[in-house]
């Protein structure tokens, strides 16, 4: 279900960020699952990290990500539950200029499709930093797959594009 189609096909270029303490290369399922899903609708995977959950090396790449004229959008897992170590949601709340409260809302009224009332104790989020879009997604490939696929993807082309409106 898409109300309107997009007016253009567009390439997007994202980053792809996963905020964990224990995933590395090998083994950031969701992360090569983001990578993928972005791969097989054409969009470029302009960077990829994996970062500790800590705020200041989270803030600090956001603020190298924000500055890079090659990156449209960023896209975080991890991080975005409620225990002592999960750090993504504070760190990334406090930066955005305007927020998409539709987003998180969306999810999680999804996730409670799948997952029951545990829904509640997502903090995923998205919106907007220094003119690139930001999502923040929990962890598990399932919580991926489903704001990928349901809601991200059909949707990534007409954000940019309506954050690109009055630009040179």
């Amino acid at each position: 279900m898409q109300p309107h189609p997009d007016s253009a096909e567009m390439t997007v270029a994202c980053a792809v960020v996963t905020v964990s303490d224990t995933r590395t290369t090998e083994t950031d399922k969701s992360g090569q699952l983001i990578q993928q899903l972005l791969s097989d609708r054409q969009h470029i995977v302009a960077a990829y990290a994996i970062l500790k959950d800590e705020p200041a090396q989270i803030l600090q790449m956001m603020g190298t990500l924000g500055k890079s004229s090659n990156i449209d959008a960023v896209i975080l897992n991890g991080g975005t539950g409620i225990a002592p170590r999960d750090t993504t949601y504070d760190a990334i709340e406090k930066l955005l200029e305007k927020t998409l409260p539709g987003f998180g809302e969306l999810f999680r009224f999804l996730s409670y499709q799948e997952i029951g009332s545990r829904a509640i104790a997502s903090r995923a989020v998205a919106g907007v930093y220094q003119g690139k879009l930001i999502f923040s997604l929990p962890g598990s490939s399932n919580a991926v797959t489903l704001a990928m696929e349901k809601l991200i993807l059909p949707e990534l082309v007409h954000l940019i594009g309506q954050l690109q409106i009055g630009k040179g």
